[in-house]
């Protein structure tokens, strides 16, 4: 099954054991990867759960192709704990590369902010370009979850979301700074053994200002460092998840080990 192309759909698109593709999917299993009646695919629905299934033509004659599922798959290709970026948006279309790379480390959530220092004002539309590419990248990377991309929302909207949370769950909180002397973000991972949930801030272009990082630790965030070199808007989330994901896969991989 590992070379079988693999489609996300939304988890309304099942009925029973049939799938109701859409234009633009019957267009990519059919015309770009070339599929036809008969040929099976991976459906990913986006929210844990994969299937084996076939392509059929559609008897209605509404649309050209349908597919029915034939069989669940059981994998667990996703961290162990909740992962959640808050991003605020660099100039230009760079924000797509922020969710793709983000996509592929295994976050789950990512919410967009406007900050003091961004730029980029973004449009309705992007909303959904950044669903697409979070689709795309869950897909390649053999996600079984597709994050989920908040609207845009001011950077202190963001940070209220976390300052009253639900105290059965144990998060920890981090905000990224450049030009500093806080400790490393990896030192400070190296303890997650119990925590639910990571929440990860990174700046825009000149990074975050004095209030920011003050309205941050505030709000229960512990300011951190990513090294002595100061990362582009870009890599800085790239490298702050890099570092969650490492030391999750490595505790996963013992915890395996000493069941």
């Amino acid at each position: 099954m590992a070379d079988l192309q693999r489609l996300a759909i939304a988890p309304q698109q099942i009925d029973r054991q049939q799938v109701f593709l859409t234009v633009e999917q019957q267009h990519y299993l059919g015309r770009v990867l070339r599929l036809g009646i008969g040929d099976q695919f991976i459906v990913m629905d986006g929210k844990g759960k994969w299937w084996l299934a076939k392509l059929t033509p559609d008897i209605s004659g509404k649309t050209e192709l349908t597919a029915v599922l034939e069989q669940e798959i059981s994998i667990q290709n996703e961290l162990p704990i909740e992962l959640i970026l808050i991003s605020a948006l660099p100039k230009g279309n760079n924000f797509d590369e922020v969710v793709r790379q983000s996509t592929e480390l295994g976050v789950t959530h990512i919410l967009p902010v406007i900050s003091s220092r961004t730029l980029l004002k973004p449009s309705p539309q992007k909303l959904k370009r950044w669903g697409k590419i979070a689709n795309e990248a869950a897909e390649q990377s053999e996600r079984q979850v597709v994050p989920k991309i908040r609207e845009t929302v001011e950077y202190s909207a963001a940070l209220s979301l976390f300052e009253h949370q639900n105290l059965s769950t144990k998060y920890h909180k981090y905000i990224c700074v450049a030009r500093n002397n806080y400790p490393l973000l990896l030192e400070n991972l190296l303890d997650t053994e119990s925590v639910e949930s990571v929440v990860i801030a990174t700046g825009p272009e000149g990074g975050w200002t004095n209030g920011e990082i003050e309205a941050a630790i505030a709000t229960g965030f512990q300011a951190v460092s990513l090294g002595k070199r100061i990362l582009r808007a870009v890599t800085a989330p790239l490298v702050a998840l890099s570092l969650v994901a490492g030391v999750l896969e490595r505790q996963k991989i013992y915890s395996n080990s000493d069941s």
